[in-house]
């Protein structure tokens, strides 16, 4: 997410390093460098003025902590700068009215308003136990009425069914009273999009926010358009009371320019990013964390709540019980550590949220992917349940065997199973030295040390 603009903010960032103190002269060129990045990401140049005469006020003003170098002292100024351009904390929905609570998606046709109403549904059940109802107000695509009840079975929540030959807003009263008749607490309502802004869609879209009178009115848009996203965002913000934004496929963009623009030019915060497909993929979205992703400082908070969230905890209970009982680290486990990391969205999410893992990636970038750990698993899966459990048992015709049934060579499997010897010293490590030894042999694991080989 935003490799880009990391990569270029922290050249420019680099170029107050080392300094004495912090004059008009030594922070001129890293303004430069770094008004030059935000106009490469796209972000609006009203922002990009503001931003830059904010951060020179305040660096030429600032007296440096006795605790904080020049360098830091900017940084920390940079990245309060960056904070207060996308809002200052994360903003939740306000759910607090009657139910059912009624949030109207709004925006154009393709930027992901279907997917998005069937995640923010399954954020709403899983994280805030809420009662959800889905409605499609698009009569004019069957095929987005079907999508978002096939995304309603997925996530487990109702969908009033739609009568595409019914006026819009008479549909979404009649979803509004089948949710109050059956006490659901929050009623999303996808709408009809076009692929542009258009005088009928929001007559359209203002007779159902009448009807509907919803607490939050959320316009999603994706964010790889840059700050056209915004100024969009502006045109629906101009016909509608707008509480908020979603930003869709943030985790394919490099460049942040939507991120860094539509909290300044509509004045509504952005609510959510879109992370990926799947529709466990919806994130909050916490300024003071992005600003630290941007600076390569990671996001160890969003790295705790995924694996509070994600992890299987019982399965990592009884593996780390294993452990201590100094009982062998076999292949099952192996393949449950891959399973867990693909549960926390693959090696590129688990690097994104760690300090300095967006320089490792741009380092490293050919040698990071989860194609390695995904050939190792259907190796695995590829072996008797007896040569999981006790690999060395595993010969030269069962090694064969197993690269034939995976469509692998042997030198695949032998590269496996030596992957698997090092994890298994790890695991011994850990019990007899502790965290502190496991840290270090984990270090072979990453970039530069010895990534999982390429398959």
């Amino acid at each position: 997410m935003f490799d880009s603009l990391q990569q270029k903010l922290a050249d420019g960032l680099n170029k107050v390093q080392g300094k004495s103190r912090l004059n008009e002269n030594n922070i001129k060129g890293a303004l430069k460098e770094v008004r030059g990045a935000l106009l490469e990401a796209d972000v609006a140049l009203p922002v990009v003025k503001d931003f830059i005469a904010k951060t020179r006020m305040r660096a030429l003003g600032t007296e440096v902590s006795k605790s904080l170098s020049p360098g830091q002292t900017f940084i920390k100024i940079v990245r309060q700068e960056l904070e207060q351009v996308m809002g200052r904390a994360n903003e939740s929905l306000d759910l607090k009215a009657r139910p059912p609570a009624v949030v109207l998606m709004a925006g154009l046709q393709g930027a992901g308003k279907t997917t998005t109403t069937g995640k923010l549904a399954r954020f709403l059940k899983e994280r805030e136990k809420k009662r959800v109802m889905v409605v499609s107000a698009d009569v004019y695509r069957p095929a987005a009425v079907e999508q978002l009840k096939i995304l309603a079975d997925e996530v487990g929540v109702t969908a009033f069914p739609t009568d595409t030959g019914a006026k819009p807003e008479a549909i979404v009263t009649e979803a509004l009273n089948e949710a109050r008749r059956n006490n659901i607490e929050v009623l999303l309502v996808d709408t009809a999009g076009r692929l542009a802004v258009d005088a009928e869609m929001m007559d359209e879209i203002q007779r159902i926010h009448a009807a509907l009178d919803p607490v939050e009115t959320l316009f999603v848009v994706d964010s790889m358009t840059g700050q056209d996203a915004a100024n969009t965002a502006k045109a629906f913000g101009d016909a509608l009371p707008l509480t908020g934004v979603v930003l869709t496929k943030a985790d394919g963009d490099a460049r942040g320019g939507a991120a860094l623009s539509v909290k300044a030019i509509t004045g509504k915060p952005i609510k959510f990013m879109g992370m990926g497909e799947k529709t466990e993929a919806l994130e909050p979205f916490h300024p003071d964390r992005v600003a630290s992703r941007l600076l390569g400082m990671g996001d160890v908070m969003s790295l705790i709540e995924d694996v509070e969230r994600k992890v299987d905890h019982e399965k990592a209970k009884k593996l780390a019980t294993k452990v201590q009982k100094g009982v062998a680290f076999n292949l099952e486990d192996f393949k449950e550590q891959i399973q867990q990391m693909k549960n926390m969205g693959g090696v590129a999410s688990l690097l994104d949220k760690l300090p300095g893992g967006g320089q490792m990636m741009a380092q490293a970038s050919d040698a990071i992917s989860d194609k390695p750990f995904l050939q190792m698993e259907a190796l695995i899966n590829s072996m008797t349940p007896q040569e999981r459990r006790n690999p060395d048992i595993i010969s030269s015709s069962r090694k064969a065997r197993i690269a034939k049934g995976a469509g692998r060579d042997v030198q695949d499997v032998n590269r496996l199973l030596k992957q698997h010897k090092q994890m298994a010293k790890m695991m011994k490590k850990m019990k007899k030295g502790g965290m502190a030894n496991m840290m270090r042999g984990l270090g072979g694991m990453m970039p530069g040390g010895g990534m999982p080989p390429r398959f």
